[in-house]
């Protein structure tokens, strides 16, 4: 693994509105106690409540603001590739930061945004690749990636079938991304990303690990990011 970075994320974002309100959820009819918890858990999330006070689609939109403020990701102008985007807070993240053009693809559909170009398909198909080129207009300057399979439960499966969407990521952006550009993905603590990591170092000027506070303290996530794309020779 990488060595962390040395800056430190520092304090929560100001962006969280002073004290979560306490939900207190009653027991909901045909509700598992697995989906009791979970629903519990989001409505007693602070991230959860800043997103929806702020008009943010998911509250995954603090990692990439958190990530952003730490590492320079997003610039004036940039073109932004965001692979796996659904709902879209990255991609809104994205515009809101300066993003020239951002073009957005998921195998779900999303709800239009003011300045996003939205595209519905399988990122690996080359079909819709080409219709990703032509939507950017030129290298890319940042890919994003917070995929994620469908959980089975099985640590080391799951751990695996993350990974893989990571490396297909990062294969992608290699031939889309303009010199000093940079990859940011979402893996899961496991250790066989090492292959990933390898790749990434020999293209990448600085490749490290992070976990933005956004990102919830029992979860195995991390983000790799990789900036200073140096094209092959």
């Amino acid at each position: 693994m990488s060595q962390m970075p040395k800056k430190p994320f520092g304090k929560k974002p100001d962006v969280l509105p002073g004290r979560a309100v306490s939900v207190v959820l009653k027991p909901g009819k045909g509700r598992s106690a697995s989906s009791q918890r979970w629903l519990a858990r989001q409505l007693n999330d602070p991230y959860v409540q800043a997103a929806h006070a702020a008009g943010w689609r998911s509250r995954a939109a603090f990692k990439l603001i958190e990530l952003d403020e730490r590492f320079g990701l997003l610039c004036s102008g940039a073109r932004v590739l965001d692979l796996g985007a659904a709902p879209g807070g990255w991609s809104q993240v994205a515009r809101n930061r300066g993003a020239g053009i951002v073009v957005a693809v998921d195998l779900l559909p999303i709800a239009p945004l003011p300045g996003v170009r939205f595209i519905e398909g399988d990122f690996t198909d080359p079909a819709v690749q080409t219709r990703i080129t032509a939507a950017l207009g030129g290298p890319a300057n940042l890919v994003l990636s917070d995929m994620a399979p469908n959980a089975t439960g099985h640590a080391a499966t799951d751990h695996l079938r993350i990974i893989a969407l990571a490396e297909a990521a990062a294969a992608f952006a290699l031939s889309i991304l303009a010199p000093g550009g940079a990859f940011l993905a979402k893996v899961w603590q496991g250790g066989t990303e090492r292959e990933l990591l390898a790749t990434l170092k020999k293209s990448f000027a600085r490749v490290r690990h992070a976990k933005p506070p956004a990102s919830r303290p029992e979860s195995r996530e991390l983000y790799v990011v990789a900036q200073g794309f140096r094209p092959p020779a």
